[in-house]
């Protein structure tokens, strides 16, 4: 059934997000379970309940993830279909809500990492409200973007350069060598900043049984790395924080020789809460 109503969705709407929580300490708290983002209609909508209806009758979703794109101006709609069972939801995406000067998704626009106190603590602030809407909606995750290290970015450049046929030229290693040395050397400061904030946001969210998962980044310079992401979650040392992996994201690492993607999910499947299933075209077109 799962696997028909993906196929359904995605001949009727295209390009689409999936998730599925799947991690196997969390199925004492959850069922393993598919459902669908609202990144796929949030932005065409002015109204929460027309939002999650047109999911649900048009693809057959009642299971739901709420994006980085829902306005303060969605949620009445939004809480109206919760409170009358039409739906129900698996994860939010932060910052979810969008904070109120927002127009757009911005799932970035306050990092943990930063080197500011002052963004930093929005971040938090806007991390626990998200916590507060999974609560209120009865959703167990909400995913969150970290931040990046300080250096100049790479992937961008990597990505032009695989498509315009540089691909593993000289250049292209030269480049991918001098990034890993740069990162590895600023990465550890960022990091600590990251680490402070997170002890906050569980310590938030444990009461509130909501957990917290860690998206793959898609970036080389974005926070964090595979092995870093690894020995985060070890030093954490915390069943309310988890992995949340991402195919695309992870897929275009792979395609600009950042990691090998199948042994990467092998290693850090136990550790995953959920999953993010999208479209990726070699090297780097996802979503």
């Amino acid at each position: 059934p799962s696997s028909l109503a993906c196929a359904r969705a995605r001949d009727r709407a295209g390009l689409l997000v999936i998730e599925m929580a799947f991690h196997r300490k969390a199925l004492q708290f959850v069922r393993p379970m598919i459902s669908f983002s609202t990144c796929w209609n949030s932005k065409r909508h002015t109204s929460g309940d027309t939002m999650l209806r047109e999911i649900k009758t048009k693809l057959g979703f009642d299971l739901i993830e709420l994006d980085h794109g829902i306005r303060m101006s969605l949620i009445p709609g939004i809480q109206k279909m919760f409170d009358t069972g039409e739906v129900r939801f698996s994860s939010l995406h932060n910052f979810c809500p969008l904070r109120a000067e927002a127009t757009e998704a911005s799932p970035d626009c306050y990092r943990f990492s930063a080197v500011s106190s002052k963004e930093r603590e929005l971040a938090v602030t806007h991390a626990c409200q998200a916590i507060d809407l999974a609560g209120q909606l009865n959703a167990p995750f909400v995913v969150l973007h970290l931040g990046q290290v300080n250096m100049p970015p790479i992937t961008d450049r990597l990505i032009v350069m695989a498509k315009t046929g540089r691909y593993l030229s000289r250049k292209y290693v030269r480049m991918k060598i001098s990034a890993v040395q740069k990162r590895e050397k600023a990465a550890p400061e960022c990091l600590e900043r990251v680490k402070n904030c997170l002890l906050r946001i569980i310590e938030y969210a444990a009461p509130r049984n909501v957990r917290i998962g860690l998206e793959a980044r898609r970036d080389y310079e974005q926070i964090p790395t595979e092995r870093e992401l690894a020995e985060l979650l070890e030093e954490m040392n915390s069943p309310h924080l988890g992995y949340w992996h991402d195919f695309g994201h992870s897929q275009i690492k792979e395609n600009l020789g950042f990691i090998d993607h199948a042994e990467w999910l092998r290693v850090i499947g136990p550790r995953a809460f959920g999953t993010h299933v999208q479209d990726c075209v070699w090297p780097a077109k996802d979503h």
